[in-house]
């Protein structure tokens, strides 16, 4: 029996297969049907995991001939689960420009730390791959733009890893509140929880012997290796992360503004702090951010470390409208009428848990198969980095609205804050020496 699930991911990645997009501008870009596609995977911590699972279930497609990491614990970690799970061993690196530089890699994958995005991925594209680069696309508004800027000039498939964007139940619901079905959508909530722990506070030690330090910052400007910050914990530092807006509120907040049907905001305001703990960690704990346009409105509600849900979820967003709402999230939807009553629903089946930090799922196996048609075939992207950057963008000038304490008004045309050269400061950052990206 083929259930409606496994009928619409056919569909869905069927269409991906025959759309033809416009980025493909040539027959160089298009492989032979019988040709898999050669990926290296650069940054083997948490979500490199789905990437793993996803190039596992599109391998009739594409095979993962490099792994790459600056800690060769991570990296023989991921060697051996691909081997396991692929049946071949893949070639290793500690240094990813020596994966660039293989003419036998087609494609790369980035879920490295934050900081790391945008100049791998750059790099990348200067080395004729494409890329699919984890969400936020950048660290800071200034590399979003060049990124965009960089796909545009190399021309190569950059897609941006909010998966939601293949789901095929929220490309549905999302299609109907765009053919009426709410009446005129115009405003959508947003929000994440979870229950994270303290970081505490960070001793200076000697870097472990099985850690490259120096790579592992690349980009960013050089500090003293503290024990409280790798593997994961550099999320919440300012020079390396990008905060829980970024790190989750991505997600949510695209698939409000791809409901909505708007770009950048007229104005964004964001007031939180850090409550729950005094520790190292450096962002918020708790956010409530406001994007502001003429006539809708969207708002992301984060909470790092408490756990309160909203309509019995973890993460989620509401679009509301003249004639109803939808509640949509990674495992389905509901429709409301315009007093709150429930009128129809579809689950998927599961149930997300914001605890998961590798979240393999089929979202994100139909999303790289969108990526993978798309470079084999010319298909339109699901989520292409210019697309994928503006929810960036919008939630990086959350954390600046945050950081210096008042509404930012923006240029609705590229998010480009207006009248506030102090903010604006903030749009890009500082260097280490001879790292910083460009075209």
């Amino acid at each position: 029996m083929v259930t409606r699930r496994a009928f619409l991911d056919t569909v869905a990645i069927g269409a991906a297969g025959l759309a033809v997009g416009s980025t493909a501008k040539s027959y160089a870009q298009i492989l032979g049907s019988n040709d898999r596609l050669n990926f290296a995977v650069i940054g083997l911590n948490s979500r490199a995991y789905a990437h793993l699972s996803a190039l596992k279930a599109n391998s009739k497609s594409a095979r993962i001939t490099h792994v790459c990491d600056v800690d060769s614990i991570i990296l023989a970690r991921y060697a051996g689960n691909v081997q396991r799970a692929m049946g071949y061993a893949p070639a290793t690196e500690r240094d990813f420009r020596n994966v660039l530089a293989s003419k036998d890699v087609d494609a790369i994958t980035i879920a490295t730390p934050d900081h790391w995005h945008t100049p791998i991925a750059i790099k990348g594209l200067k080395a004729s791959k494409h890329v699919y680069v984890e969400k936020p696309c950048s660290h800071n508004p200034a590399e979003g733009a060049l990124l965009v800027e960089a796909q545009r000039k190399y021309k190569k498939f950059v897609q941006m890893g909010t998966q939601q964007r293949s789901s095929p139940h929220t490309i549905e619901i999302v299609e109907k509140i765009h053919n009426g079905l709410i009446g005129r959508p115009y405003y959508a909530k947003a929000w994440y929880s979870n229950t994270r722990k303290s970081i505490g506070f960070g001793k200076e030690v000697t870097v472990p012997s099985h850690l490259d330090w120096d790579l592992w910052q690349g980009p960013a400007p050089r500090q003293s290796y503290k024990d409280n910050v790798q593997p994961y914990n550099w999320h919440w530092f300012r020079t390396w992360g990008t905060g829980e807006a970024l790190n989750n509120g991505t997600h949510e907040v695209d698939v409000c503004r791809w409901a909505l049907g708007v770009d950048y905001p007229q104005s964004v305001t964001s007031s939180g702090g850090r409550y729950q703990f005094k520790d190292d960690w450096q962002f918020y704990d708790t956010l409530l951010t406001n994007f502001n346009y003429p006539d809708k409105m969207i708002d992301w509600e984060g909470k790092s470390c408490q756990g309160m849900k909203f309509y019995n979820r973890d993460r989620g967003s509401v679009i509301m409208g003249t004639t109803g709402s939808i509640l949509v999230d990674r495992d389905g939807y509901e429709i409301y009428d315009l007093h709150g009553k429930k009128t129809s629903e579809f689950k998927v089946g599961g149930q997300t848990s914001s605890s998961d930090l590798i979240g393999a799922d089929s979202m994100t196996d139909a999303h790289f198969a969108n990526f993978i048609a798309a470079i084999r075939t010319g298909a339109k992207l699901n989520a292409p980095v210019s697309v994928g950057n503006v929810a960036v963008t919008m939630l990086q000038l959350s954390n600046i609205a945050w950081e210096v304490n008042r509404e930012l008004r923006l240029d609705s045309a590229d998010g480009k804050i207006q009248d506030d050269p102090n903010a604006m400061k903030l749009w890009g950052r500082d260097y280490q020496p001879g790292w910083a990206p460009t075209l």
